[in-house]
């Protein structure tokens, strides 16, 4: 798969394939819904799952029947709401044990989240985010919005985000931000400057940086790495809380760590392209 069909794969939606026979929809309702469930939003009613989706009340409460039985779904006890059940683990799981990289780079990322006292991450594209699938975090770090497995950032508004539209090459750049500007206008206006000023960082230092874009006291870098299987692009991040970040450390210190790990781990890939 190249980037450009990556891109357009991940930045479809529902309507874009209305009239095609093919497309079975009822079955992409479904998985909307799945995806509904965030760390932000664990536990969500048929109404709130209805508002978010734009799906009427009676297909809603169809989906969360069939779903909660089949075990993808579970009743929080106390409010009757729906969360996540324990079914939808298994899905994710064969894509994460065939990244190998993860394994390579795990003792890489944990040696310098301890020395920067806080986390790094390895991110995919999904859809218009960038989704963490292998995370380590300095002992101290109990907050799960500085990073975690599974979590969705900002595209245009993290700093792992802006990298890795910085590790495109210019025509699937230009369409992932083309598509940026027209499916999230609020996301784009907010963070257009700042994404420019990420790009010149990149060609000046090598790395992009987010300075509580996002969350006033989360600040990071972010590098691209080209990965291992045909048109696909990894991002790493470093994250940490804005007082780490403060005086010139994300760019004179951080950055720098975080690209030097980069390169040493491009080095370990080596042999494994080469087979």
């Amino acid at each position: 798969m190249t980037y450009l069909s990556a891109i357009q794969q991940s930045a479809t939606q529902l309507e874009d394939f209305d009239g095609d026979p093919q497309f079975a929809m009822t079955l992409a309702k479904g998985l909307e819904l799945l995806s509904a469930f965030t760390p932000e939003r664990p536990i969500l009613s048929n109404k709130e799952l209805s508002d978010l989706l734009g799906m009427s009340k009676s297909t809603i409460s169809r989906f969360t029947y069939t779903l909660t039985r089949l075990g993808y779904m579970t009743t929080e006890k106390s409010s009757g709401k729906f969360q996540l059940g324990t079914a939808v683990l298994p899905i994710g799981y064969p894509l994460l044990a065939n990244m190998a990289i993860r394994q390579i780079a795990r003792p890489l990322m944990s040696e310098l989240a301890e020395a920067i006292q806080g986390s790094v991450s390895m991110g995919v594209l999904d859809r218009l985010h960038i989704t963490y699938v292998e995370t380590s975090r300095h002992r101290s770090i109990f907050n799960t919005r500085m990073s975690d497995i599974g979590l969705s950032v900002s595209l245009a508004g993290s700093a792992i985000g802006r990298a890795y539209l910085c590790g495109l090459n210019s025509d699937a750049r230009e369409m992932l931000l083309n598509t940026l500007r027209v499916k999230k206008p609020k996301e784009w206006a907010q963070h257009k400057d700042a994404l420019d000023k990420s790009m010149q960082d990149y060609r000046r230092l090598g790395f992009c940086m987010a300075a509580g874009d996002i969350l006033p006291d989360v600040y990071g870098v972010g590098i691209p790495f080209a990965g291992i299987r045909q048109g696909e692009l990894l991002v790493f991040n470093c994250v940490v809380h804005s007082y780490q970040g403060k005086n010139g450390a994300l760019e004179n210190e951080i950055g720098p760590r975080l690209l030097a790990m980069v390169k040493n781990l491009e080095g370990f890939m080596l042999p494994h392209r080469s087979t």
